[in-house]
């Protein structure tokens, strides 16, 4: 048996949407100091729907795969329901990961959720911190504070 899905193998094999997005609307860099794993997403938005989302990630087939599904599930949705995209819900989506990669999914999460407060940062946005607190975890030193003024 495999230790990963064919879905996993796939998207880590061929994944979608890499690249970047010339004058993005929004760009959030993730990475697991742990592991060495490091993600960086855009995403291009007109009126609150994210019409493009691509990704750099350096790191495993698993934070690969888990950045190619989240672009997928993501792409042509309103900002609202991107915001609701669980590292949970990218695992299932891959039919799986094994438990010692969840943190891959975790990053894709947290790379969303960084790319559209950077998108909400630049527009002067009103954002709820709540909502993007693994985001803001994330991104402790980026040199922003919680409220998106520069440090």
């Amino acid at each position: 048996m495999s230790l990963y899905s064919e879905k996993v193998m796939d998207h880590f094999k061929h994944p979608r949407n890499v690249g970047v997005i010339e004058n993005a609307d929004g760009v959030g860099e993730v990475g697991n100091a742990k592991c060495g794993d490091i993600m960086k997403m855009y995403i291009k938005v007109e009126n609150d729907i994210l019409v493009d989302v691509k990704f750099e990630t350096f790191g495993c087939g698993s934070a690969i795969a888990s950045s190619s599904m989240a672009t997928e599930m993501i792409k042509g949705k309103p900002i609202s329901e991107a915001l609701t995209l669980t590292n949970k819900a990218v695992a299932e989506a891959l039919d799986g990961l094994p438990a010692y990669k969840m943190h891959c999914s975790v990053l894709a999460e947290q790379a969303v959720q960084a790319a559209i407060l950077d998108y909400y940062r630049r527009n002067n946005i009103a954002y709820d911190p709540a909502q993007f607190k693994d985001a803001l975890c994330a991104h402790e030193h980026d040199g922003h504070d919680s409220d998106g003024e520069d440090e």
